[in-house]
């Protein structure tokens, strides 16, 4: 897999693009009414309990519109919150720091969200079976979002196509099962394999073939237990389709080892947080 990596100058790029979307073409119009110059400070605020993430965006948006902002963060990202928990304090003209105010909340509250509902399915899961993210992310936010899923203490599962091999149902549909899965085991080179099957008739036919992991897909409970039970002793097995928080405490019971879930990137509600002067 792919690592994820947010170096200062990815972080900054993101930042100013955000910046520029909500400042182009005249700038804050209504901000630009503040004449006072003295310095204010501000309070980052969480309004309900929450895995705080996305910190250094924050703290990027303040500094980009002007770096005498002293952004002073008091809690890390990863932290749990409770509903009234300071996150920061911001010290500045009031002008510059409400012009950067919606930009450093909307990264804030994004990267939160996703962390905290991802930790909401961590904590239901049993120890031994990790929660994992998919490719259903915002176009040009994933390495974002992957991010967040990591800091909600989730696992990132593939980052783009060209990470491993996952022979999926329209594969299938569109081929052969098991010779989807011979290429794949030719073609290898070190790149991972899993096999999608939605029907303990699928998993029949592919046992025996030397890949990696198997994905039930929109399994019923009894039927994934039976899967797992089957292929546990040879492959790393996965389960995903409609996860919801109501169903992953039952899924992850019949010992899968990895539970994918897309809700927790593309259904994350934001966090609630706000400046307060």
């Amino acid at each position: 897999m792919s690592k994820i990596k947010l170096s200062k100058d990815f972080i900054r790029n993101t930042v100013k693009r955000a910046l520029n979307e909500d400042l182009y073409p005249s700038g804050d119009i209504t901000s630009s009414l503040v004449k006072n110059k003295k310095i204010s400070k501000f309070k980052l605020l969480s309004n309900q309990n929450a895995i705080i993430g996305g910190l250094l965006f924050s703290k990027q948006a303040f500094d980009l519109i002007d770096n005498k902002i002293k952004f002073i963060i008091k809690k890390k990202d990863g932290s749990e919150v409770k509903k009234g928990s300071l996150i920061a304090t911001i010290e500045g003209k009031a002008k510059n720091i409400l012009i950067a105010e919606r930009v450093a909340l909307n990264f804030l509250s994004h990267i939160s969200g996703i962390a905290t509902k991802t930790n909401q399915f961590v904590k239901l899961a049993n120890k031994k079976t990790k929660i994992c993210c998919t490719r259903k992310t915002i176009p040009n936010l994933r390495v974002i979002q992957k991010y967040a899923v990591k800091l909600g203490g989730g696992t990132n599962h593939r980052f783009n196509l060209s990470d491993e091999y996952l022979i999926k149902d329209n594969h299938i549909a569109s081929s052969d099962l098991k010779e989807l899965v011979s290429l794949a085991i030719k073609n290898k080179k070190r790149k991972k394999i899993t096999v999608e099957v939605d029907n303990l008739k699928q998993l029949k036919a592919v046992m025996g073939l030397k890949f990696d992991t198997v994905l039930f897909d929109n399994m019923t409970i009894k039927n994934l237990k039976t899967g797992v039970k089957i292929a546990k002793k040879y492959y790393e097995t996965e389960a995903s389709g409609n996860i919801n928080l109501k169903t992953v405490k039952s899924i992850a019971a019949t010992g899968v080892d990895r539970i994918s879930i897309g809700s927790i990137t593309h259904s994350a509600p934001a966090i609630d947080l706000k400046l307060e002067l």
